[in-house]
């Protein structure tokens, strides 16, 4: 495995600010499947054949979500895997269309099906059990205010539940529905129990104006649930240098083995970020939200020219046409829930760059300060992919 260290200017970003951070990078190839032969070390780790995983069958056969991990697996990733349709969904299929030489539809169509018949032996979800230590947080709410976010060791999940739908790469009202009363779907509920009401996410407490949500978890260590049977999350012995990348690629259930992007293409209009090899082939698709009248999109050719994992973030609330009056700098620890999710990825173009953000759900629905924000699993695989030579358009 090659080390390839970036230093990266401290920017004043119009997003983003932050620390700086060495690259680690892998140039294996991914594969749709996590090898079954090689049993990873992480207890959450797809298991294709593992007849423990299917010890209780799915209450019912879920096509579209199995149809998004198998998409999701092979680098056309529907944002949240949940079985729903919807515009990240239809990226993803269209990506795979292009790649595969199909008619560009973003549809199951017919000749699609047939095409991704290959991994219908894939189960759409898998049963597993939550292990303690990945249970045992910190959980800690998160703060509206800047400042008071600065204070904290971290900036975590604030809840169990949004920790395991993060790995998942899924919603917490997903991962409900999978579980109803609190049992993976398909198992006899116990007698008298009633599924608790899902922790809000942060979208979602702050468009009710609740900042504080209270709600009963939903899960614990030891739990057996059923989960997205997303896979290509082995991380390789020795494939990763730093110890807290690779513990933060495990925690999104972002393997090690990923191709290497000699081109990224963002496209403003289909929002869109495309990936491809040396050979001009397509190796990825991520849907992504990019720019606001605010803050616009900066099209033409850029250069990476840094990556900074697990990043820190100076808070400049000059830089913010949505900065709350008064508010003052301040400098914000790591974490999936900081303003750039857990990877920063910096280009020649002051200010701007490509990165993860806390709030999965927004991706394709929502605003950004002008960057290009995309999921922290697909950012997270992004970072993996891509180096100081790969080339990097915005269009239109």
């Amino acid at each position: 495995m090659r080390l390839i260290a970036f230093v990266l200017p401290l920017l004043l970003l119009g997003g983003c600010h932050f620390s700086t951070g060495d690259d680690d990078k892998s140039n294996d190839e991914t594969s749709a499947r996590a090898p079954a032969e090689k049993p990873a070390a992480d207890p959450l780790a797809s298991h294709d054949h593992d007849p423990q995983a299917q010890q209780i069958p799915d209450a019912q056969p879920r096509p579209l979500m199995q149809a998004q991990v198998v998409l999701d697996r092979l680098g056309f990733t529907p944002g949240v895997v949940d079985g729903k349709a919807g515009l990240s969904t239809r990226n993803a299929i269209g990506g795979f269309q292009e790649a595969t030489g199909l008619n560009v539809s973003g549809e199951l169509d017919t000749a699609t099906l047939k095409a991704l018949e290959r991994w219908n032996d894939i189960p759409a979800t898998r049963v597993v059990t939550i292990p303690a230590d990945f249970a045992a947080g910190p959980f800690q709410p998160k703060p509206a205010d800047p400042a008071e976010q600065a204070k904290l060791p971290a900036l975590g999940y604030e809840s169990l539940d949004e920790k395991l739908a993060e790995r998942f790469h899924t919603t917490i009202a997903t991962l409900q529905e999978l579980n109803p009363g609190g049992v993976p779907a398909g198992s006899p509920a116990p007698a008298g129990v009633r599924a608790p009401s899902p922790a809000p996410s942060p979208s979602e407490a702050a468009a009710t104006g609740d900042a504080k949500p209270v709600a009963v978890p939903l899960f614990h260590a030891g739990q057996q649930i059923r989960v997205p049977n997303v896979g290509g999350d082995v991380i390789e012995p020795g494939s990763i240098d730093d110890p807290a990348w690779a513990q933060t690629l495990a925690m999104l259930g972002v393997g090690s083995r990923q191709p290497q992007a000699a081109d990224i293409v963002v496209s403003k209009s289909k929002g869109t970020l495309k990936a491809f090899d040396q050979d001009g082939k397509l190796i990825a698709v991520y849907t992504a939200t990019m720019g606001s009248s605010h803050d616009p999109l900066p099209l033409g050719d850029w250069k990476i020219q840094g990556i900074s994992r697990n990043p820190k973030f100076h808070y400049n609330p000059a830089l913010f046409w949505d900065a709350k009056p008064g508010s003052d700098k301040a400098l914000l620890p790591a974490g999936p829930n900081g303003p750039v999710g857990v990877v920063w990825i910096d280009l020649n173009k002051p200010h701007y760059g490509i990165h993860g953000t806390p709030r999965p759900e927004t991706i394709g629905r929502a605003e950004s300060h002008g960057c290009v924000r995309l999921t922290n699993w697909d950012a997270a695989r992004l970072a993996q992919m891509v180096s100081a030579r790969t080339k990097v358009k915005f269009e239109s």
